[in-house]
């Protein structure tokens, strides 16, 4: 088991930097949804689903 970690410890440390970065886009997206902040970053004018995504208030 050991081998087979040190011959892939390059692909491990790679995928558990992509994991970190997608982890942390998600925790971002989820905090500016909280917040109220569109996750498109265009004005809701001409969105279909303006009503949907953002409570009048």
């Amino acid at each position: 088991m050991f081998a087979w970690i040190s011959e892939n410890i390059a692909t491990i440390m790679i995928c558990a930097v992509l994991l970190a970065v997608v982890a942390a886009i998600i925790v971002s997206m989820v905090k500016n949804r909280k917040k109220g902040k569109a996750s498109c970053g265009c004005g809701c004018a001409d969105c279909p689903m303006a009503g949907a995504c953002h409570s009048k208030k």
